[in-house]
């Protein structure tokens, strides 16, 4: 018996069939389908509109500017309320709930939303200081050109690091242990990408 390829955007290798179903709806639709963070996404333009997966308790749609839908008929929700700004779902505990002609007018709209060219645009971060980590880094020149040698978002990374310590004694021990990563050059997170 063959093993069943793992697909990241299928959690949990249940949903096969309802996802499979979503597939020959979207793929009715002008949109182009490429794979983008180890899933299926469908694009307009270069422009991505909608993705799809299956996770434990449900599976769906989302589309990435599916803020701007006026969503009729109440479908969608924000994954992560605060947190997600553009981003809505559509989900679905089994393959009944499907409605073809509701997806595809929801898939329509989304872009017409790209054809528009609305997005919601990145908030600008605060700049973060530390004054810990500069007085380190203006004691030790090493240090101080390999932090200077980083992108500015891995530095910000060992800023946040740093300064989301309250105590004192805490930020030593981050101190600590940012110091090998700093001296190879490296960023705070480099080892998870």
């Amino acid at each position: 018996m063959e093993e069943q390829k793992k697909n990241p955007w299928n959690k949990t290798n249940q949903w096969t069939e309802e996802l499979e179903i979503l597939f020959s709806i979207i793929r009715k639709t002008d949109l182009a389908e490429t794979t983008k963070w180890g899933g299926p996404v469908f694009t307009h333009n270069g422009k991505n509109v909608v993705g799809i997966g299956g996770f434990k308790s449900y599976f769906g749609i989302w589309f990435f500017n599916g803020v701007f839908l006026k969503d009729k008929k109440k479908l969608l929700i924000n994954a992560q309320e605060g947190t997600t700004k553009s981003l809505r779902q559509m989900r679905f505990q089994s393959k009944e709930e499907i409605e073809e002609a509701t997806i595809i007018a929801y898939i329509e709209e989304a872009i017409a939303v790209e054809n528009k060219g609305l997005s919601v645009k990145p908030e600008k971060k605060e700049a973060i200081h530390s004054a810990f980590l500069e007085d380190f880094l203006s004691e030790n020149p090493h240090f101080k050109s390999k932090f200077e040698s980083l992108t500015p978002y891995k530095q910000r990374e060992y800023l946040e690091f740093i300064e989301t310590a309250k105590q004192e004694k805490t930020k030593l021990t981050r101190l600590e242990k940012i110091k090998p990563l700093l001296a190879e050059g490296k960023g705070l997170n480099d080892r998870y990408r």
